[in-house]
């Protein structure tokens, strides 16, 4: 069973671990500093929580945390993103934990970008109702080099 609770502190040593594992942060391609250093971590944790405009939810699987999904930006601009552990990839949480923040959130549209070959996150937006909308280069510091992004909307 899949379940969104509000992030607790104990949470966030579970988020580090999952976020600071280099496969998925390979995967994920797309990482910032604080994936790589504990201390950045902790400051865009306490961050990205003070803001009353961020949606974050802690996803549980049978009562066990398994990751974050979340809504951020400015109204106009509304993001979605999400990282589950990698021991839990494939299971179809990703997908019921979108969806279950997706009904806690009524503005539309909603964005989303992914790693143009990250199929697995794709497969995941478009279960949801995310549609692709364009293509974009970036950089991906978790491959040290600028790779294909993808952007998808929902409306």
């Amino acid at each position: 069973m899949i379940s969104l609770r509000e992030v607790r502190d104990s949470d966030l040593s579970t988020f580090w671990e999952h976020l600071s594992d280099p496969a998925a942060q390979q995967l994920a391609a797309f990482t910032g500093k604080y994936h790589y250093d504990r201390g950045l971590f902790d400051s865009h944790w306490a961050k990205i929580r003070s803001n009353p405009e961020n949606l974050i939810r802690t996803v549980l699987a049978d009562d066990e945390v398994v990751g974050h999904v979340s809504v951020y930006g400015p109204p106009d601009e509304r993001e979605v993103t999400y990282w589950i552990d990698r021991a839990h990839w494939g299971r179809g949480i990703a997908t019921a934990a979108l969806t279950a923040l997706l009904e806690l959130v009524s503005t539309r549209p909603l964005y989303a970008r992914a790693a143009a070959d990250n199929a697995g996150s794709i497969r995941v937006l478009e279960k949801c109702g995310f549609v692709l909308t364009g293509h974009d280069k970036g950089f991906a510091q978790a491959r040290d080099g600028e790779i294909g992004e993808v952007l998808l909307t929902l409306n």
